[in-house]
């Protein structure tokens, strides 16, 4: 058996921004196409990092699914555990792109995404135990069977190691935030380590403190709490009291919405590189700082040089 170092469970799709930055959707006249979905952005960004990344998930039977395991393997994830599902088509997103701080999302997923249609009997169950990280998220918990499968990957783990909960909450995706925060708190009955901003940590815990926010996900059982706090950096606190502040990064933003995954993928790579808490989250912060500043999300995660040396400060 093949064992991973990061594997990852949840959203896949392909992403089409925009060329045109300041302009709404109905005025773009140019596109570019790249892989996406928060789940499978973590895998590249591990990947690209030079872990052995795998990623669980499903696309339509159609040219963008084979698109997306094509660009899997050019970016070095493996694609074993990615399944059609027929009649269902591979979802696209559309942004806008008004820097510094306003990147509306636009979610095709109709009438459903392929990547909610993982189910528990499909998972490699032995596979998941063994890798050295699993992430997983909130959006994998809005819809069955992906819900159970979710939980079921979770549970494999026995809270061992790293086992992470990515909040990731989209509203979109669900009938209320009481209902997110709902399951949220059955995934984190499972995790060790929770990843979450400001309004993700309100829908999961109820608090937008920093401090209050990281201290309730704890009181959940987790090992270390990340808070991501925008333009005030990152908070983590883990179970044995330590604390690390990270300041944000500056950089020229073209487009902040891979910025999470990036730091999800590094903040992988530091864990499991067993680096203390302050260089693992200083690393996470600055790979973020770097795909914020580049148009796309998989095809902008950074290498190690980049992050160490992020082109900062317009």
């Amino acid at each position: 058996m093949t064992r991973f170092d990061v594997i990852t469970v949840g959203r896949v799709g392909v992403d089409l921004y925009p060329l045109q930055s300041g302009a709404p959707l109905d005025e773009v006249e140019t596109f570019a196409r790249f892989l996406g979905g928060s789940a499978t952005n973590v895998a590249v960004a591990a990947a690209r990092l030079g872990r052995r990344a795998a990623v669980v998930t499903r696309t339509g039977a159609d040219p963008f699914g084979r698109f997306v395991r094509r660009a899997l393997a050019e970016y070095g994830v493996d694609a074993r555990f990615v399944a059609d599902v027929p009649g269902l088509p591979t979802p696209v997103t559309f942004c806008e792109l008004f820097p510094p701080d306003d990147f509306p999302l636009y979610f095709y997923r109709f009438p459903k995404a392929p990547d909610l249609e993982i189910r528990a009997d499909e998972l490699d169950l032995p596979a998941i135990e063994a890798a050295g990280l699993l992430w997983t998220t909130v959006t994998g918990l809005c819809a069955e069977p992906s819900r159970t499968a979710t939980l079921a990957a979770l549970g494999a783990r026995r809270r061992a190691g790293f086992t992470v909960l990515d909040l990731d909450y989209r509203p979109m995706f669900w009938d209320s935030p009481a209902e997110a925060g709902r399951r949220a708190g059955e995934a984190l009955e499972h995790a060790t380590v929770a990843v979450g901003n400001l309004a993700e940590c309100e829908v999961a815990v109820g608090e937008t403190d920093p401090m209050r926010a990281a201290r309730a996900l704890l009181d959940r059982g987790v090992r270390l709490a990340v808070v991501k706090r925008g333009p005030d950096g990152v908070l983590a606190v883990d179970d044995e009291g330590r604390v690390v502040e990270s300041p944000p990064v500056p950089v020229e933003v073209v487009n902040g919405l891979g910025a999470g995954d990036a730091f999800g993928g590094a903040l992988c790579h530091g864990l499991l590189a067993g680096w203390d808490l302050p260089r693992a989250i200083g690393f996470a912060n600055r790979a973020g700082a770097v795909v914020a500043s580049r148009l796309a999300c998989s095809a902008a995660m950074p290498t190690a040089a980049e992050i160490a040396e992020p082109a900062v400060a317009p």
